[in-house]
């Protein structure tokens, strides 16, 4: 009898929650499943990501190369915001999320697909990015959220896994989640749930410890066109060999390790820690060209807009019309951010060594204090006049008459 069972797609990243996901959707919904493997840099071994997809009784599993895509259209669009969530976190994860809902929805138009599914955990952030980008994209879809809906614990999963043989990297032992993308790589759990203990070494993979880094620091000039990284050291690059090779060398400085505690959307704190040396050392670079290329006015508002980016990305809230607006923004700034930074990387730093444009605001005319001085100081005196003439009025008409106010003290005192 041919096959009557709906079909749904899941997003597998072949790691132990999804391939448990899959062979459960199976026994206790029903479907027929097919996996979609989003490949956004960094993936695990795929031969044997489909070794387990296969032993979990997927219909098939699908690759869909994405790394260009991730970079052109969702990282460097947020290195131009320097969106950073809460100071720390580059967001790689959480910018992944639009693309792979996106995906998904590609995915189950092309096979007929009634629902989708992600094995995201019901006290995550990404089960709300999916859920919220896929309902945008595509509301008549059914979500199931595997993890988030089957409660079980990492050991329960192991457990199951290990029943219905399917081959898992996590162990009790070695409880790590991670989540990796050429923009950056996320580790939680285990023993990095108590926030009290120092990483413990094998939590890191891209970059090196301090006392491993080398002695003498690297030069690198990134340039940047619009605000958009495209070169090394002059040479034009496409968009993934130039991240890999800038994350490869910070790496060998160790730059890029964060641990933070962090607020969760979902109402909770979390310690997270992330490796992420091109985006720490791109942003860097970025800010720094800004610095150079934008008005004060521009760069006070920018940092503004950057937080609220940021935390839009991280809420989920990527195909949005606020997300268009401050996009269109942000766009709007990088018109003359063109130009190089020389980057220092060192002993876990990545530092601008210099920085030039053709688009510069900075003058040295006007702000050499040797020969070919071409500030007016003659004017300063009329200006500081105007500057300061309505805290001058202020201080007689108020402050200075209060004997209670602070500023009292500052008046000569009476004999």
């Amino acid at each position: 009898m041919p096959d009557t069972r709906e079909t749904i797609v899941l997003a597998y990243s072949g790691g132990l929650d999804t391939s448990v996901a899959t062979k459960w959707l199976q026994e206790e919904r029903g479907y027929e499943v097919v996996c979609l493997t989003v490949d956004l840099g960094n993936l695990p071994d795929l031969d044997a990501a489909r070794e387990r997809a296969t032993a979990a009784g997927a219909k098939a599993l699908d690759v869909v190369d994405a790394k260009d895509t991730f970079l052109q259209f969702f990282a460097f669009p947020a290195l131009a915001a320097n969106a950073v969530y809460e100071e720390g976190y580059p967001l790689a994860t959480a910018l992944g999320r639009p693309l792979i809902a996106k995906l998904l929805v590609d995915k189950a138009r092309e096979v007929g697909a009634t629902a989708v599914a992600h094995g995201c955990t019901g006290k995550g952030n990404d089960q709300v990015r999916l859920d919220v980008a896929i309902h945008a994209l595509a509301p008549d879809l059914t979500i199931v959220g595997t993890t988030r809906e089957n409660l079980m614990t990492r050991e329960d999963a192991i457990a199951y896994a290990s029943k219905h043989g399917i081959p898992v990297r996590a162990t009790v032992e070695s409880p790590y989640s991670t989540d990796e993308n050429i923009w950056g790589r996320a580790v939680e759990c285990g023993i990095l749930e108590d926030p009290w203990v120092e990483p413990p070494a094998d939590a890191f993979e891209w970059t090196r410890s301090l006392d491993e880094t080398p002695a003498d620091p690297d030069y690198l000039v990134i340039s940047f066109d619009h605000g958009i990284p495209v070169a090394l050291d002059g040479d034009t690059i496409p968009a993934v060999d130039l991240v890999n090779r800038v994350q490869e060398l910070a790496g060998r400085h160790g730059i890029g390790r964060i641990d933070q505690i962090e607020n969760r959307l979902v109402g909770i704190k979390s310690r997270e820690i992330y490796e992420a040396p091109a985006a720490v050392t791109l942003l860097a670079a970025h800010r720094a060209l800004e610095s150079l290329t934008l008005s004060k006015q521009q760069l006070r508002f920018k940092a503004r807009v950057a937080q609220e980016y940021a935390d839009l990305i991280y809420n989920g809230l990527w195909f949005s019309a606020h997300h268009q607006d401050l996009a269109s923004y942000v766009q709007s700034t990088q018109r003359h951010v063109t130009g190089d930074v020389r980057m220092k990387l060192w002993r876990g730093t990545a530092v601008a060594a210099g920085q030039r444009s053709d688009f510069s605001l900075y003058s040295h005319a006007l702000a050499t204090y040797g020969s070919g001085d071409q500030f007016d100081q003659s004017a300063a005196q009329g200006f500081i006049k105007l500057w300061g003439l309505p805290v001058e009025v202020q201080a007689q008409a108020q402050l200075l008459r209060d004997p209670s106010d602070p500023l009292f003290l500052a008046r000569p005192q009476e004999q």
